[in-house]
């Protein structure tokens, strides 16, 4: 009997026999467990945003021709009319020649390319808004994004 409370003793005190064996496969299970559960969440995060790339492209262009329109509508409430010409997105950064009241720049940044890395396409007077400006881009499939069919 002394001899088994030595053995006892023994496998107790052993630092790294701290686990019992029938636990050690457990704990992998959960562990294997938790790497599929965080690559599940990964795949569900990722997955959609590679699905939607080229309509997520699209929404971003709608926005900044919106953005835009916007910086191009304070430019003349303070000037009296939209900037001339095929480069007047330029004046939104820079005054133009002869502007007496800019109070520019009306954006915070440069003027953005397209999401596609082209210029975006600005005509004053407009072709579809004579009384204001057109404002275009296209996508690499042909689709066009532009303020007159935004309204």
């Amino acid at each position: 009997m002394v001899s088994a409370l030595a053995f006892d003793m023994n496998e107790q005190s052993n630092p790294s026999d701290a686990n019992p064996p029938a636990v050690r496969p457990k704990t992998r299970w959960v562990a294997v467990m938790v790497v599929l559960g965080l690559a599940i969440m990964l795949a569900f995060a990722v997955l959609p945003s590679l699905c939607r790339g080229p309509t997520a492209r699209v929404y971003a262009a709608t926005l900044q021709i919106a953005n835009l329109g916007t910086a191009l509508g304070a430019f003349k409430t303070d000037n009296g009319y939209f900037p001339r010409g095929a480069n007047g997105l330029i004046y939104l950064m820079q005054k133009p020649p002869g502007a007496t009241n800019w109070h520019g720049p009306y954006m915070e940044r440069s003027v953005p390319t397209d999401p596609w890395g082209h210029a975006y396409i600005y005509e004053c007077p407009g072709q579809h808004n004579p009384q204001s400006f057109d404002l275009s881009s296209r996508s690499p499939d042909g689709q066009e994004i532009c303020n007159w069919k935004q309204k």
